[in-house]
């Protein structure tokens, strides 16, 4: 990174910090993976984050801006466009509502959804932001993060880490009343063309419907649904 791609230096130099922190990056790493001169890009980051191109989490490493998202979703996207059919199949196979998650800093925000069309729902709409701290969503979307970015956050998690070990483990999440009384919800991740997890997918509804052990009925099912997303 830091080389001259398209000649506007400092254009391939912020491109070249936006790079560095997809994973989330401290000062120090973003001097490594960039290439860049401290000064440099210590002064590039925090334009960016005046941007709102880059936050910081908790731990006080810079991680990609919601206004990143908000450009990208005034177009069209290829997972989105994807995740329609996808989770309306989903809906249908197992008679549950159907979610897409993304990670936006400490949140999770549902891109996309399929609603049950009757009876008891757990009804999340498109845009609402749920803490990245409880349900099977949650535990998808940091499972596969560097432990650094991870540990922070756990001290306020309804799940260990021991449980993000068995969800890397097994390829999928399920929680039962975690993120609110009676709901439960089977996720399964949902990666690039690189292998990186970029999002969650995901079944939720009444714990009287799903049972105490959801992902023994429904786990196959929402892995395959991820699968046929992945790598867009």
């Amino acid at each position: 990174m830091g080389q001259t791609i398209s000649g506007v230096g400092v254009l391939d130099k912020a491109v070249a910090i936006l790079e560095a922190t997809v994973d989330g990056a401290s000062l120090a790493e973003l001097v490594e993976r960039s290439g860049l001169p401290r000064a440099t890009a210590h002064r590039l980051a925090q334009a960016l984050e005046a941007h709102r191109l880059l936050v910081r989490d908790e731990a006080g490493r810079w991680r990609p801006g919601p206004r990143l998202a908000e450009l990208a979703n005034a177009a069209p996207d290829a997972l989105l466009t994807a995740a329609s059919p996808v989770l309306a199949q989903l809906r249908d196979a197992t008679g549950e509502s159907t979610q897409l998650y993304l990670r936006r800093a400490d949140e999770r925000i549902c891109v996309a959804a399929a609603e049950r069309s009757s009876g008891l729902r757990d009804t999340v709409p498109v845009g609402t932001a749920l803490p990245i701290t409880a349900g099977s969503g949650a535990q998808v979307l940091l499972a596969w993060e560097p432990p650094e970015s991870v540990l922070p956050l756990l001290p306020r998690c309804r799940f260990s880490g021991r449980t993000l070990a068995e969800v890397r483990r097994r390829g999928w999440a399920s929680s039962v009343a975690e993120r609110e009384p009676g709901v439960a919800s089977v996720s399964a991740p949902v990666r690039d063309r690189q292998g990186r997890v970029i999002a969650a997918i995901s079944i939720s509804g009444p714990i009287e419907r799903l049972g105490r052990r959801p992902g023994e009925r429904h786990a196959v099912q929402v892995i395959r649904a991820g699968q046929r997303l992945s790598g867009l």
